[in-house]
């Protein structure tokens, strides 16, 4: 009933908020003669906030057209490499030749973007950094109301599936990359295939600011997790999908409730930044104010996850602590990261990290224990927070350089 009754605000405010843009345009626009009355920037400025805090926030594009290559600027085209029904595997092709791409030697990435609330766009600046000096592709998680019914569920495991689908597409010559949420999946999808000795191992794995073992400096996410039962999760964030939507009657965690999840771990701070935005407006801050929306642009647009992934997560990951006991089967195969002898290990995390707390991530080294010391690196990133390990100026400065300096060194 709680998605119904978020369906209907949004119906309610659709024309309101329209009215609001309207009416800042006509209080801003120097062709009106409202832009020209006292206090109309005031107003403008008033309206525009209205409208920004009411709106609906769509899936952002990519826009990620060209990137700097040797010093020359080449374009980049997106194209989809495999398409299944809950992720596209999303390649950013250099608008080259075969022969031109080859010479550059670029080593081939697979960017594994989180399935937690945020579309895989939130890695944009980590996408465009990478794409000077690597090939690069990404996973596109599919917003769960888009997919019909008809599609089947996509349980955690299934995760781990695709990823290994993809790895296999692409590799062996192949350097895995994942952010945050997906630490998880990728670490138990590589364990697994080296198990099964696969002749498509990746050369190199890279796990970001992610929950390897959450026992570890627990966070407020994590203590979340640890507090309630799991039939609380069960009964409390899990709706079904209107019929608005293709997926409709399909079980979700909807985005709406994972995004005031997100406000709510800090409100003060977007009150002042939503307060900042409108003084920005009205002195006429113009280079402030459009950050301001291009950084809400994307955090507000949030997408549903499958119900199943969303409570195999919380029970595997953040309840049983799976992994780092050793417990965890999948498809009735156990999860064995001390079977990985030849994949590179770099683990990085953030020193202000709020998601993943401290030593998360650094856990994979402890569970990866058969890889050759000199194939394992570490790196706190002082100063940094959770998004700050892969946007932002300390991820292009700093971070994206070391991976890229790992990656030569294990090709």
């Amino acid at each position: 009933m709680l998605y119904q009754l978020h369906e209907m605000q949004r119906t309610f405010l659709t024309p309101l908020m329209q009215w609001a843009d309207a009416s800042a345009k006509l209080f801003s626009n120097p062709v009106s003669p409202l832009a020209h009355t006292p206090f109309s920037q005031r107003i403008a400025a008033g309206y525009e906030l209205m409208y920004r805090l009411g709106k609906d926030y769509e899936k952002p594009a990519f826009e990620i057209d060209s990137v700097t290559v040797n010093g020359n600027n080449v374009g980049i085209i997106e194209h989809v490499v495999i398409t299944k029904p809950f992720c596209r595997l999303i390649h950013f092709k250099k608008d080259l030749s075969d022969k031109e791409i080859q010479a550059l030697k670029q080593p081939t990435i697979l960017l594994v973007a989180p399935l937690s609330g945020h579309h895989s766009t939130l890695l944009r600046d980590t996408v465009s950094a990478l794409l000077q000096e690597h090939d690069v592709y990404i996973t596109d998680w599919t917003d769960a109301r888009m997919v019909p019914a008809s599609a089947g569920p996509f349980h955690l495991d299934d995760y781990i599936y695709y990823v290994q689908d993809f790895i296999r597409h692409l590799g062996p010559d192949l350097h895995v990359i994942s952010v945050c949420q997906p630490t998880v999946p990728v670490l138990a999808a590589i364990s697994l295939m080296a198990t099964a000795k696969d002749p498509k191992l990746p050369k190199t794995m890279t796990m970001m600011g992610g929950p390897i073992d959450p026992r570890k400096s627990p966070t407020s996410v994590n203590n979340l997790a640890t507090e309630k039962k799991f039939s609380w999760f069960e009964n409390t964030v899990i709706y079904s999908v209107p019929p608005n939507y293709p997926g409709f009657g399909r079980k979700v965690y909807p985005g709406f409730l994972q995004h005031a999840g997100f406000i709510a771990m800090n409100p003060g701070r977007h009150a002042q930044s939503h307060r900042e935005f409108y003084m920005h407006l009205v002195k006429g801050d113009d280079e402030n104010a459009e950050s301001h929306r291009k950084f809400y642009d994307e955090y507000n647009a949030v997408l549903d996850m499958p119900a199943e992934y969303y409570l195999d997560t919380i029970k595997t990951v953040f309840q049983d602590f799976a992994l780092p006991q050793g417990t965890w089967k999948v498809g009735g195969q156990l999860v064995r990261p001390q079977d990985i002898t030849n994949v590179a290990l770099f683990t990085v995390e953030g020193e202000l990290d709020d998601i993943s707390g401290a030593g998360q991530t650094q856990a994979a080294h402890e569970l990866c224990c058969n890889i050759p010391a000199d194939m394992q690196q570490d790196f706190v990133a002082p100063g940094a927070g959770h998004y700050g390990i892969f946007s932002g100026r300390r991820w292009r400065e700093m971070i994206c350089p070391k991976i890229g300096e790992f990656i030569r060194k294990h090709s």
